[in-house]
């Protein structure tokens, strides 16, 4: 394992939806449009930023109204971009994984194996049956998901592929092109029992929403017990909202305007459906059970992983996720573009100079 390897990632959240990553009034120097997210993604690339994930929505709320769709707009991104990696978000439901793995499989060939996927289950009622799709049970939406990413790699890695699944069937299918060496890496999220096995079964990474240092440890004890039974390895990406400031009183006072100003009747309904969806799954839990209202103004509980503060603090708080076993921090920004570029130059180099001391002091001690 090479010590780059062994770094901790970097992954921001693209803002390919209106509303940016708050749900709040208080103003955000951040676009959905191409022209701001190409700039972002040259930035972010700069910075020292590894991945970025594109959004999934197909209705407006919740203070995003307009929506690019992921797919077509990480492919933009990539061919703005030379080493950023860009990671699109799928639905089991609208998309087909024969569809799926011929577009990515495009996109890799074009992009030298740049892109990657995150498949997301589904947890609003209302946007399927808006748009005419069934609304499966909690743990059959997981099911299909799993079917979804066996027969993603399965067609990615097979000629004549066959498949006999409850929701998926596959007779001698061959995709060629097949997508770039490495394959597309999968993502998935979750915090339910469902999620957490399936990423324990199938997965290359698996997202979690913003938690303490603590929580997060138990989640990442867990699935990675449960992979090793499996024989798999999956990695682990966090959420969070960082706030990055030159005093820790600066960004606190950010993060307080941002509640102040949050938009009561939006996240409240948000919250609502949320807790709903979590309330379905067996456990009667989801990503979302303990989150307060100051939680869900922030749509994956970023405030909850706590990198607000200076660039000190935050290294040293990344460095403890890293500690417990966390791969990849996935980051969300009030003002994008700046903060992306502030945390790039401020924050990023003291991980790095942390990493490598810490490497020292397990050399010397060997």
């Amino acid at each position: 394992m090479t010590a780059n390897h062994d770094q901790i990632k970097f992954a921001y959240w693209v803002p390919n939806v209106s509303g940016g990553l708050v749900i709040s009034k208080l103003e955000q120097r951040t676009g959905w449009d191409i022209d701001y997210n190409r700039r972002l993604a040259q930035i972010a690339e700069q910075a020292g930023f590894d991945y970025a994930l594109s959004q999934i929505r197909f209705t407006a709320g919740y203070g995003a109204e307009v929506q690019h769709e992921p797919v077509a707009f990480s492919h933009a991104l990539l061919a703005a971009t030379t080493k950023l990696k860009v990671i699109a978000a799928l639905l089991p439901g609208p998309w087909n994984p024969a569809v799926a793995a011929k577009q990515i499989a495009t996109i890799s060939q074009l992009t030298e194996g740049r892109v990657a996927v995150n498949i997301v289950s589904g947890w609003f009622r209302g946007e399927f049956t808006a748009i005419g799709e069934p609304w499966l049970d909690h743990d059959e939406r997981y099911r299909r998901s799993e079917e979804f990413i066996r027969s993603l790699r399965g067609i990615w890695t097979q000629d004549s592929f066959t498949f006999r699944g409850d929701f998926y069937r596959f007779s001698d299918y061959t995709l060629k092109p097949k997508p770039a060496q490495p394959l597309p890496e999968i993502f998935q999220g979750g915090s339910s029992r469902a999620a957490r096995d399936m990423a324990a079964r199938v997965s290359d990474w698996y997202f979690t929403n913003g938690n303490s240092v603590d929580e997060i440890k138990k989640q990442v004890d867990d699935i990675r017990a449960k992979a090793r039974a499996n024989n798999h390895s999956v990695r682990i990406g966090v959420n969070a909202f960082a706030i990055a400031r030159d005093s820790e009183v600066e960004a606190r006072s950010v993060l307080n305007e941002i509640i102040a100003k949050a938009d009561p009747e939006a996240v409240n309904a948000f919250g609502h459906e949320v807790k709903n969806a979590g309330k379905a799954s067996p456990e009667g839990q989801g990503n979302w059970a303990k989150s307060s209202f100051e939680d869900l103004v922030q749509y994956n509980d970023g405030f909850k992983t706590n990198l607000i503060g200076t660039p000190e603090q935050i290294a040293e708080r990344i460095i403890a996720l890293k500690k417990i076993g966390v791969d990849l921090v996935l980051l969300g920004f009030l003002h994008f573009q700046e903060e992306v570029e502030y945390f790039g130059r401020r924050v990023i180099p003291l991980v790095r100079a942390l990493e490598a001391d810490a490497a020292r002091h397990v050399q010397a001690a060997e």
